[in-house]
């Protein structure tokens, strides 16, 4: 997926205009919501389908049916049933991560979402959210097929956490493999990621024109995302 020279870029999708566009700019995935509200929902599957008939990039769709990190035995059926919808439309993978009522990644939960497929899969910021993150990222380690933590190293975004998230991709090889910095990404974090080993970086309204989700993702900004982040994981490397 990643040549040891180039990082990972991922843009957030609300539309097949905005995966075409991410595409033509040089992302290497998307990341598909249904809507913004709560932080990203999920989509509907013919949603799914029209951007995978509108792209040949890696596609992740985000599987969240409510506000917060929770769930239940009722609502992991329906989880259950779109996982199967989204395979079907051509997903390449999901994006999903559950806390359980004591703020712990609910390992459980996200365990038996996961367990009947053979797709990758991104734990989201939910991770910034756990109580205890040091055993939530032990939690993460254990399960299957998961290449990438979505994290900015605080619920209140990468200006606060960036020195969570160097700390952790220095601490441990794994962790700065799988870490995937975003929310709030600046172009100034992404030297210091780099240089810590992060590869894969998330962005969302930095790819739009002012920062506006009411705008399409544009072009040039991903094509000026994508340039820095080879420059600099290549100067890291």
């Amino acid at each position: 997926m990643m040549g040891a020279m180039s990082g990972l870029l991922e843009v957030i999708a609300l539309h097949a205009a905005d995966a075409e566009r991410a595409e033509a700019g040089g992302a290497d995935r998307v990341e598909l919501c249904g809507t913004l509200d709560e932080g990203g929902l999920s989509p509907e599957p013919d949603l799914v389908a029209k951007v995978r008939a509108a792209t040949s990039i890696q596609l992740r769709v985000m599987l969240r049916l409510r506000a917060g990190f929770g769930t239940d035995g009722g609502e992991a059926v329906r989880l259950k049933g779109l996982i199967g919808s989204y395979a079907d439309a051509g997903a390449d993978g999901l994006v999903l991560g559950f806390l359980n009522g004591l703020g712990e990644v609910d390992a459980q939960v996200v365990g038996e979402l996961v367990a009947d497929g053979d797709w990758p899969w991104t734990f989201h910021r939910a991770i910034d959210s756990c109580l205890y993150p040091d055993r939530g990222w032990a939690l993460l380690k254990r399960l299957p097929r998961l290449d990438q933590v979505l994290t900015a190293g605080s619920p209140r975004g990468l200006e606060f956490g960036l020195d969570d998230v160097l700390t952790r991709a220095k601490a441990d090889p794994w962790q700065a493999g799988v870490i995937m910095a975003g929310g709030g990404l600046h172009p100034d974090h992404v030297p210091w990621l780099a240089r810590a080993g992060v590869r894969a970086f998330h962005i969302g309204s930095a790819a739009r024109p002012q920062g506006s989700y009411k705008a399409y993702v544009d072009v040039e900004l991903v094509g000026s995302w994508r340039r820095l982040i080879d420059t600099e994981v290549r100067h890291a490397s």
